[in-house]
């Protein structure tokens, strides 16, 4: 009898070989030719609603900072945490996530230096729409509304052969994430402890079954033997696409419940997760890095729509952040040992007004903060600092909001090329007009080198 990882490799019919490209077909079969190590991965955070960057990293080298604008949000500098750069400062609720950023040469404290702080990122005609905005993020298509297929799941589909791979990307949610959503199967899990049929481990082994001896054979059993067994209905359309969804979700079904059979997780060294809904989504992605061979996790955190009583230190905005810096420090103790394979980035639909408004809050803005970290990431404060931005800079688009200065599709080409080693065609593929965008642009395109 095949064993389930032998069959697939065999060449079971999947979903993938019935994919639709948003490329056109010139540049439909680079991946082909593309150059993709083979254990590099990514978590992406995304932060639903909108996160402050103003009060993230606070660009104290711009004197319209300042109580003035922020009554009850300023946040002195002798309170917030020192960069290094005489510039600019990180909130003080954020300290955990100074074990990463520490190095000599950034702030003359020992330490990795693996995280990059990236101030000004948006995109041209930047939306304030929370649906739209979250989309053009998660699509790589700025100002398509009707475009719906996300940009981390054409990386996947273009190069990490997930027809042997069916759990080459999961988001970790109780709902669908657009930047993994495309015609080939991934998985959404919201607990996988819980990702399994209900019953009894005999009833789950029985009603899963076996994969046949040969591919499309009819001596297997169960849901493995249907999916993987003779197709019926021929004329019938999307056949071959229903089959191959069954055994991508059968395959990544047994995976995880192979992990989750390994034990209780226990993360390593003195890693600790935050508590909440946050800690939980990162300690399942953990243990899906460690156990399994996923290599693209995306997972959701709300409650960054912060309109009133966003908080100045210990409020609101301060605990969210907090939150996502321990949840950086604990992914960086808990996975040393693939460190140098992995890069975690948050992002956020927009960032927030420059001033406050009158309900003690931000209203919806243009530019925002991204945070990189990964063991080939060249830590450092990346556009708020006094070479880059102007006094007044924090008021530069319509007197209300920061401009960007770097597209966000410049951060993550530079992480499909450099990370995970994409060719310019792949490039292209995976982020549909980027290099025309690079041509009507080409200041926002500025490679920012925050990798290795």
């Amino acid at each position: 009898m095949l064993t389930r990882r032998d069959f697939l490799k065999a060449g079971a019919v999947t979903a993938l070989g019935f994919r639709h490209t948003p490329c056109d077909s010139a540049s439909a079969a680079p991946w082909l030719q593309a150059s993709v190590a083979a254990d590099t991965k990514l978590v992406l955070i995304f932060q639903r609603g909108g996160n402050d960057g103003v009060n993230t990293l606070i660009p104290y080298g711009d004197p319209q900072y300042s109580a003035a604008n922020r009554p009850t949000l300023f946040i002195p500098r002798a309170s917030a945490i020192d960069l290094g750069n005489d510039f600019a400062g990180l909130h003080p609720r954020m300290a955990p996530i100074m074990d990463l950023y520490h190095h000599r040469d950034l702030d003359g404290v020992d330490g990795p230096g693996n995280l990059a702080l990236i101030h000004r990122v948006g995109y041209p005609g930047q939306s304030q729409s929370h649906f739209d905005g979250q989309q053009y993020w998660e699509t790589g298509v700025p100002g398509k509304p009707a475009f719906e297929e996300g940009m981390l799941y054409r990386q996947m589909a273009l190069t990490m052969r997930p027809e042997t791979n069916r759990l080459a990307a999961v988001a970790i949610s109780g709902t669908k994430i657009m930047a993994l959503t495309g015609p080939q199967a991934v998985p959404t899990v919201r607990d996988p402890a819980a990702f399994t049929f209900s019953g009894s481990a005999a009833r789950t082994r029985k009603l899963l079954g076996q994969l046949p001896s040969v591919p499309q054979g009819s001596d297997g059993s169960g849901l493995l033997g249907a999916y993987g067994g003779p197709r019926d209905f021929p004329e019938k359309p999307y056949r071959e696409l229903v089959y191959g969804t069954g055994l991508v979700l059968m395959d990544a079904m047994q995976i995880i419940r192979e992990a989750v059979a390994q034990g209780p997780y226990v993360p390593s060294g003195d890693a600790a997760y935050p508590s909440g809904d946050l800690g939980t989504k990162l300690t399942h992605a953990a243990l899906l890095l460690k156990r399994t061979p996923v290599r693209l996790v995306a997972l959701n955190m709300g409650g960054w729509d912060t309109h009133a009583n966003q908080g100045q230190i210990n409020g609101t905005h301060g605990g969210l952040l907090a939150q996502v810096a321990q949840g950086y420090q604990a992914l960086y103790r808990d996975l040393r040992e693939q460190w140098d394979k992995l890069i975690v980035v948050t992002v956020t639909e927009f960032g927030r007004t420059s001033r406050e408004n009158g309900g003690r809050g931000t209203d919806h803005a243009q530019a925002c903060v991204m945070l990189a970290a990964g063991g080939r990431v060249r830590g450092g404060v990346y556009n708020c600092d006094a070479a880059t931005w102007q006094p007044g800079d924090l008021f530069s688009a319509q007197d209300r909001y920061i401009r960007r200065r770097t597209d966000f599709r410049t951060v993550f080409a530079e992480i499909f090329t450099r990370h995970f080693g994409s060719d310019p065609a792949t490039l292209e593929a995976v982020i549909p007009g980027y290099a025309q965008a690079v041509l009507a642009s080409p200041q926002d395109f500025l490679p920012l080198n925050f990798l290795v």
